[in-house]
């Protein structure tokens, strides 16, 4: 199992410590399994942080798997009353409950049998490139080659905790049970989200883009239960029978090959990160190994069971979200553009076509940020020169974008509404997608632009991580929208401005004579009006305070930069 975090900061240790006890805490035979931890920050906090939570994993893990616990992070456990799967809750339970939580809140503990914790910080040095995320993925995989040489990976994020004991078991249902079994390379879980707000109002829970049924720890078993294959093997291991699993070298003796295998130097003159591991060259290292794994045949399984497998921290905040956004957009736009594309995956290699279309979809969602950017500054610009791009209210063409601008809208209202959703989520999502593709994803194409020229590299950028056990709805700031000093909230600042400053122009009819006599109707305001309240949490941040308001420096640049569009529009009516 494998656990990896960067920012000691940004990612606080004890997220990390809560990851960790609920993997250790999965119903899977203790002698069987490992976890590796990766801290590139190589913080000694996040070190005494995992060895305070492998003291309280000798009772912590004892404790979930007597008492059957579902929820085995110990946050999430203790945020809610006594709870268990088993059907007598005694008095005994409850005193040990209680125990378990003093211990908890004040870290102390001791007993035996737990899986093995092994904490990684790999070598770094100024010369020697070492890849971010997907560099310290492929020093897990050879450390833990080394050490433990499991057959099964488990790969998770420092804050995606285990939300079903059972994830292990269920897994490897999976891929044992496909009808062959050598093709099978991994099983993916959706993200899910713990003490997500209400309606969303960041945009970045993708409850409908993720939507697919979900499968009950019974639906897994009929589907796959027959697999004799799985069946004894699943029965050689739990008794402990299997023993080709186990390290062939002694577990102490192969410290000594793990640190010759996390040098900054031993991945050179070797196939790691371009034909063997995590791939190299993308800020989206999942993607980019996903597809290179498609492209070699391999099949893969989307697997979305209830209760969810994991649960993780979704952003909350702007500088958050938009980071997130932007290093995603970055990583998409990189494979897209490199020899490792879904087009030269289908011609040369064993990439299915709709799975070459599905990853186009998904690699090209930051290209949409440059016509979103033209078109969201089109409607001032007509207003201000006094021209117009939409057809006129009295001619029947009126209708044509009328009737799109409708059918668009209710369409995805109905993929919100059908799975139960709010119509303010829905909303929030609108307006959240042209904030983000004005912003986040406008900058990714920069980076992106700026590495193809060679005139720098992309970096990997570390989301900030909370860990939030409830959701006040009380709290009028929840949800509220917040900015910092970064240059990713101007373009959007700007596109607000230009187009209040093009309403303004036009309520108080300093418009310039129309040429053609047909000057800027009914659908160039509307549509103006349309993207100020798209970025109404912009337009709020103008007049708001502290974090909820637009830095000065971030307002001075963008109304220099509104003032030059209007100077330009002037000039080009005047041509």
């Amino acid at each position: 199992m494998f656990v990896t975090t960067a920012d000691p900061i940004l990612e606080p240790p004890i997220i990390t410590v809560n990851t960790v006890l609920s993997l250790l805490a999965v119903d899977y035979p203790a002698n069987k399994l490992a976890c590796y931890v990766s801290d590139d920050g190589c913080s000694p906090l996040t070190f005494y942080a995992l060895v305070e939570a492998s003291k309280f994993a000798k009772l912590w893990v004892p404790f979930c798997k007597k008492y059957n616990i579902q929820v085995r992070a110990p946050f999430r456990y203790f945020s809610g009353p006594p709870s268990s799967s088993s059907p007598d809750v005694s008095s005994e339970f409850r005193q040990e409950w209680k125990k378990m939580k003093v211990i908890w809140e004040n870290t102390e503990a001791q007993t035996k049998g737990l899986p093995h914790l092994v904490y990684i910080s790999r070598e770094k040095r100024p010369k020697h490139p070492h890849h971010f995320k997907a560099g310290a993925m492929n020093v897990l995989s050879r450390v833990s080659g080394v050490m433990t040489n499991a057959p099964f990976m488990l790969n998770v994020d420092c804050d995606m905790y285990a939300n079903n004991p059972q994830i292990v078991l269920q897994a490897m249902c999976v891929l044992l049970g496909v009808n062959n079994e050598s093709d099978a390379a991994f099983v993916q879980y959706p993200q899910r989200f713990y003490g997500a707000l209400k309606d969303d109002p960041f945009g970045n829970q993708f409850v409908v883009l993720i939507h697919v049924r979900k499968l009950s720890g019974e639906d897994l078993q009929k589907e796959f239960g027959n697999s004799k294959v799985f069946t004894k093997l699943a029965a050689q291991i739990l008794s402990g029978l299997n023993e080709k699993t186990s390290s062939p070298h002694d577990f102490l003796s192969s410290i000594e090959a793990a640190y010759h295998v996390a040098g900054c130097g031993y991945e050179y003159g070797t196939s790691w990160g371009t034909k063997v591991g995590w791939i190299y060259g993308s800020a989206t290292e999942d993607v980019l190994t996903g597809l290179t794994i498609h492209g070699k045949g391999w099949k893969t399984v989307y697997c979305s069971p209830d209760p969810p497998a994991f649960l993780g921290f979704a952003p909350s905040g702007g500088p958050a979200s938009l980071t997130q956004q932007k290093r995603w957009a970055t990583g998409l736009l990189e494979i897209l553009f490199s020899s490792r594309s879904p087009f030269i995956a289908t011609i040369f290699g064993k990439l299915q076509f709709r799975q070459c279309l599905a990853y186009m979809w998904i690699l090209v969602w930051a290209l949409r940020s440059i016509p979103e950017l033209c078109y969201a500054a089109l409607p001032a610009y007509c207003i201000i020169t006094n021209s117009h791009f939409m057809p006129q209210v009295q001619e029947p063409a009126i209708f044509i974008p009328i009737a799109l601008f409708i059918i668009y809208n209710l369409y995805t209202l109905s993929e919100y509404l059908q799975i139960g959703l709010s119509v303010h989520e829905w909303w929030n999502n609108q307006r959240m997608l042209r904030i983000i593709s004005m912003t986040a994803r406008l900058f990714g194409v920069l980076s992106v632009i700026l590495k193809l020229l060679g005139l720098s590299e992309t970096m990997f950028e570390v989301t900030q991580k909370d860990q939030t056990t409830t959701t006040d709805d009380s709290n009028a700031n929840a949800g509220r929208f917040t900015f910092d000093g970064s240059s990713i909230f101007v373009p959007g600042t700007t596109i607000l401005l230009i187009n209040m400053i093009a309403l303004a122009i036009g309520l108080l009819g300093f418009l310039p004579a129309a040429r053609d006599g047909n000057g800027s109707g009914i659908g160039e305001f509307i549509c103006s009006v349309w993207v100020v309240l798209c970025f109404w949490a912009f337009l709020k941040g103008l007049f708001g305070k502290g974090k909820y308001g637009i830095p000065s420096s971030t307002i001075c640049k963008s109304g220099a930069l509104a003032l030059l569009f209007v100077h330009f529009c002037k000039w080009t009516s005047r041509i």
